[in-house]
């Protein structure tokens, strides 16, 4: 009857100097998002585009429409209910949906009754011998969830919850990390505001007491969030990434890895903070558009610095009258010159192969080079070259064996090597004394705007400077190989597959990862410098690691023939990338070094999922490093999910001031308080001018109080697989809409079932007209097509799969069809005694109603948990048996093989 029925007719980080390379680069010294490929001049003008449609006083009616909503009711749960305890659906059935009465108490009680720990799995009757473990990408500890953390929170705990309701032993393990730099920013801006003293004003150990104390005060907002986001997570195995078992981890791969070769102490470029004084990662750059003179507020500067400006000056040909022109964006990085490069083929400059120019201000002789990396078509066709200031021409120095020179300091400001006039003074203050020296010495030979994109340190607001430092690095080449080679053999499987392309790409072109970070917030670095009896101080620096200071010092003395207690050891002061940390979450979770029971069980993890743009910085880490340490990959599938953006396109980003709280969109909230979050932020005037128009525009009353449950249905209704979803709360307001549509249809249908008489199952349930075999053969397709759904992960196929049935099967035509059977009467709901509707009829109809009304609540749980469990628990009375299971996050999946 199930099967059959008849329907009735119802990101390339652009440096701050111009380069005149040709359009094939040699390999990129380090990663390169893949968000930054994009043009900038095109992403530019995009952006543009965007804010001047939001600053434009056109609306659109659509929009407008969307807009219009009325406060609705606020019903509350009143019943005294300890926390934990189960909540009483025994009382009353409220008129109205309300999102304050239907998620008040579940979650606790969940908890409590250990709903999400897997060792409930062997207590479920229909369990099966399969384990689903993950863990989730782990936020920052002092932020705060947007929408698109509440993305991946909805899709992984649909997930997680549709294999736990089909039996599965089911792990997912929720964390934090201790975002070093993020983390650390945050706590010296306040120790500044409240008590007028920086870091340095406090020893290591009295500011790390700092930090510490604002994490437990602020660490647990995201775990709130979380648990008001119904993420079905076994706290009992919470973890933090500072943690010390999860420190002696970090330890362990450090020491194993550095005793297999594959992290070593270097001298090379990196992005670097000036007012952090720290290395940052490649994520934590942005690009900043500036098409002109543009002036800016830079960290460290009263007035602001002006960029957008392109200058040109001469060097003059050694032993001839003639010179050679080049341009840079930079002319406080030409103290630090050591050669001039052209195009080998150019013209131009055939009779200046292999002559020197004198440098103007320091009398060095620097060679003219020729390189086919040149692009003789742009500029002069002459370029300088900088090798300790800027990433390709450090390429370019390895090619050629050009000295590096650092001319910079880590302060930012110029180094004694420039001589008097220049020693100490600040690198964008330089800039100038620069130019008027080449104007004095007739060298310059103007200036003109420039189109530039302009790095910028997103922590600090710092404009990144590329420095020659000393750091670790992780060796990445030979782990790449393997990396790619697991997805071609098909050990590690990519969702959705055209990644496996870029995941390609990336790997084969990668570059060693430096894992040094100048700051006092993480994992301290395990090596220890050795200073050797009758040692000096020019001496090349001598390194050992280990696993503690101890093992360290016995590792030097093997290492260099003396005694132990003859050795002088200095701990680095670095602490390691947050990424390296992150890099172990998949194992380090579960216990690792150790073997642990949670390691051999749930090892590797069945799934990764998470955003597509984290490919690179962690789940290509992750592959990495968890191949190296455990000799297995630390997944078996990736599922990339895109990126959450405004209604206008634009990424959600704390930078654009555009950022949703889901608990705004869970309770409300008004476009004061919109505005005034805004405000907090460090927005400059344009963008926060942008911002808070977007917000008058798209929430002119402020945003409607939505719910949990209809936020989650509306995020995994998009196609999570495809293009980046463009979210407007309208679309969270229409999933509120059918949270009420499914409240009315309960109250019906417990209308219908009168008392608690249980109904009968409904294989037993006989006979059947043509309008209940269509209906079951619609709840029988809606069934296969989530099976179906789930394991493709196509997620917007189930939600729209049960939604369909729920409103255009169920309630358009079949509760229309029993409508008329039934009579309202006192509030109620009572059914006739005439002649033409037998009460074995009756029963019927009532049968298939609840059965179809509760199999679709088991196939909406995934995604809407608390509502679900609300209804579901008030239709138990009338179930046909006894359930074995208290809450419908543990009853059985429903399956088509169960319904044929």
């Amino acid at each position: 009857m199930w099967t059959k029925g008849h329907c009735p007719k119802a990101r390339l980080i652009v440096k701050t100097t111009t380069k005149l390379w040709s359009s094939k680069p040699a390999k990129p010294s380090r990663p390169v998002p893949s968000a930054q490929l994009r043009p900038q001049t095109e992403k530019h003008r995009r952006r543009r585009e965007r804010e001047n449609t939001i600053l434009s006083t056109q609306h659109h009616k659509v929009e407008d429409k969307a807009l219009n909503w009325s406060e609705k009711q606020k019903i509350v749960y009143t019943a005294q209910t300890p926390a934990g305890t189960k909540k009483d659906t025994s009382l009353p059935f409220p008129s109205s949906y309300s999102p304050d009465y239907v998620e008040s108490c579940w979650y606790q009680w969940w908890e409590k009754e250990g709903f999400f720990n897997p060792d409930q799995h062997e207590r479920l009757t229909h369990r099966v011998d399969q384990t689903f473990s993950l863990c989730i990408p782990p936020p920052n500890v002092t932020g705060t969830l947007h929408l698109g953390h509440a993305l991946t929170v909805a899709v992984q705990d649909a997930l997680v919850r549709w294999r736990r309701m089909q039996g599965c032993r089911v792990l997912w393990v929720p964390g934090c990390d201790h975002a070093g730099i993020a983390t650390q920013t945050v706590v010296e801006r306040r120790l500044l505001r409240e008590k007028g003293k920086c870091r340095q004003d406090f020893s290591r150990e009295e500011f790390l007491q700092e930090v510490w104390k604002w994490k437990n005060k602020k660490g647990e907002e995201i775990y709130h969030q979380l648990r008001r986001l119904g993420a079905s997570l076994d706290w009992s195995r919470a973890c933090f990434t500072m943690d010390p078992g999860f420190s002696r981890a970090v330890t362990e791969a450090f020491v194993r890895l550095s005793d297999s070769d594959l992290i070593y102490r270097s001298e090379g470029l990196v992005n670097w903070s000036c007012a952090l004084q720290s290395a940052i990662s490649d994520i934590e750059v942005e690009t900043k558009e500036v098409s002109g003179p543009t002036m800016m507020s830079v960290p460290g500067y009263e007035n602001k610095v002006e960029f957008g400006t392109m200058f040109t000056f001469a060097y003059t040909v050694d032993g001839q009258d003639s010179e050679v022109a080049v341009s840079t964006t930079r002319p406080e990085t030409m103290l630090g010159d050591v050669a001039v490069a052209v195009h080998p083929d150019d013209p131009r400059y055939q009779a200046f192969h292999g002559l020197w120019c004198r440098h103007p201000f320091t009398n060095r002789l620097i060679p003219i080079i020729t390189d086919t990396m040149v692009d003789m078509e742009v500029g002069t066709g002459a370029v300088k070259v900088t090798p300790a200031h800027d990433f390709i021409d450090f390429q370019l120095s390895q090619r050629h064996s050009l000295p590096r020179p650092s001319v910079i300091r880590g302060d930012g400001t110029m180094e004694p090597l420039c001589g008097e006039w220049l020693e100490g003074v600040k690198r964008f203050d330089a800039r100038q004394l620069v130019v008027n020296g080449l104007v004095e010495k007739k060298l310059f030979r103007g200036k003109k705007n420039h189109t530039m994109s302009l790095p910028i340190c997103s922590r600090s607001g710092d404009v990144i400077e590329p420095l020659l430092k000393k750091q670790w690095f992780v060796r990445c080449e030979t782990m790449a190989i393997k990396a790619i080679q697991a997805v071609e053999d098909g050990q590690l499987e990519i969702i959705p597959h055209y990644y496996t392309k870029t995941w390609k790409n990336w790997l084969s072109s990668i570059s060693d990862w430096c894992i040094s970070r100048q700051l006092w917030w993480g994992h301290q670095i395990p090596a220890y410098q050795v200073q050797l009896p009758n040692s000096t101080a020019k001496e090349e620096e001598h390194w050992v690691w280990g696993k503690s200071e101890k093992e360290a010092r016995q590792r030097a003395a093997v290492k260099y023939g003396v005694n132990p207690e003859d050795i002088t050891l200095q701990q680095d002061p670095d602490v390691l990338d947050t990424w390296f940390s992150s890099a172990l979450f998949p194992f380090t979770m579960l216990g690792w070094p150790e073997k642990t029971s949670d390691l051999q069980r749930f090892y590797p993890n069945s799934i990764l999922e998470t955003g597509s743009d984290l490919i690179f910085f962690w789940v290509a880490r992750m592959v990495m490093l968890g191949s190296e340490l455990t000799e297995q990959l630390p997944f078996r599938q990736v599922l990339f999910h895109s990126l959450v953006r405004d209604k206008y396109g634009r990424k959600m980003s704390k930078s654009l001031g555009n950022v949703i709280d889901p608990l705004d969109v869970i309770n409300g909230v008004s476009l004061k308080r919109l505005q005034e979050k805004v405000k907090e932020g460090n927005l400059d005037p344009r963008e926060q001018l942008v911002a808070m128009e977007a917000q008058r525009k798209d929430y002119p009353n402020g945003i409607p109080q939505c719910g949990t449950d209809a936020l989650r249905f509306a995020l995994c209704s998009h196609k999570i697989q495809g293009e980046d979803i463009n979210l407007s709360v309208s679309q969270v307001l229409s999933c509120r809409h059918f949270c009420n549509k499914m409240w009315q249809t309960l109250r019906f249908t417990l209308g219908v079932l009168g008392d608690n008489t249980p109904v009968g199952a409904l294989e037993e349930t006989t006979p059947l007209n043509s309008m209940e075999r269509w209906i079951c053969s619609r709840l029988y397709s809606t069934i296969v097509q989530c099976e179906q759904a789930f394991e493709a992960y196509e997620l917007h196929i189930v939600t729209s799969g049960v939604y369909s049935f729920w409103v255009h099967n169920l309630c358009d035509v079949y509760m229309e069809y029993v409508k008329p059977v039934l009579l309202k009467e006192n509030g109620g709901v009572e059914i006739l005694t005439d002649k033409d509707h037998s009460s074995s009829t009756k029963q019927v109809a009532s049968t298939v109603l609840y059965h179809c009304v509760s199999l679709s609540l088991a196939l909406l749980s995934p995604f809407m948990p608390f509502i679900t469990e609300e209804l579901w628990q008030r239709l138990q009375p009338f179930t046909p048996e006894a359930t074995a299971q208290t809450s419908l996050c543990l009853q059985p999946y429903p399956r088509s093989t169960h319904l044929k």
